[in-house]
């Protein structure tokens, strides 16, 4: 990431503002030329940022695009790697975001409802992309429908909750 000391403040001072901010990226592991120190460097950054939501993949050529021509292209081997290892990362950052929510109470929107129970999302979950919320009991629940829940677990993608009370 481009200049990482400026990015790291720049977060701090978004987070200042709102506490509540999902932050989420996207990146690419594997770009030629890239090297095992660069890598680690995009490790120590996802460890400082502990961004919210975060997508990577593998690099891989693109007709007609000129990183094609750059010197050093990565394994493919190591390329899927060093993408293992990236999102390993993520996935401990993520999972010890989530546990801080249980006990707090969200708002979210019900998505659909099913013998399994209801999945909805909060304002951090992007529909079809990121984790959900597991309502427990909100079988009155319908699509569309907005409940507040108490947060009883999380792992490193989802919630498990229970409607509040009167929510």
């Amino acid at each position: 990431p481009g200049n990482i000391d400026k990015t790291l403040e720049r977060i701090t001072r978004w987070r200042k503002v709102v506490p509540e901010l999902t932050i989420r990226s996207t990146f690419i592991v594997g770009f030629p030329g890239e090297t095992d120190a660069e890598f680690e460097l995009l490790l120590d950054f996802l460890r400082a940022a502990q961004l919210d939501r975060v997508g990577a993949f593998a690099y891989s050529p693109v007709d007609g695009a000129r990183a094609n021509e750059l010197p050093a292209p990565v394994p493919e081997e190591l390329k899927e790697d060093r993408l293992e290892q990236f999102m390993a990362v993520q996935a401990g950052i993520s999972a010890a975001k989530l546990r801080c929510r249980i006990g707090r109470r969200l708002r979210v929107l019900v998505d659909h409802v099913d013998a399994d129970g209801v999945v909805a999302r909060s304002t951090a979950d992007a529909p079809e992309i990121d984790g959900v919320v597991r309502i427990r009991d909100g079988q009155h629940l319908r699509p569309g429908d907005f409940a507040e829940v108490i947060v009883e677990g999380a792992d490193a993608h989802d919630l498990a909750a229970r409607c509040a009370a009167g929510g």
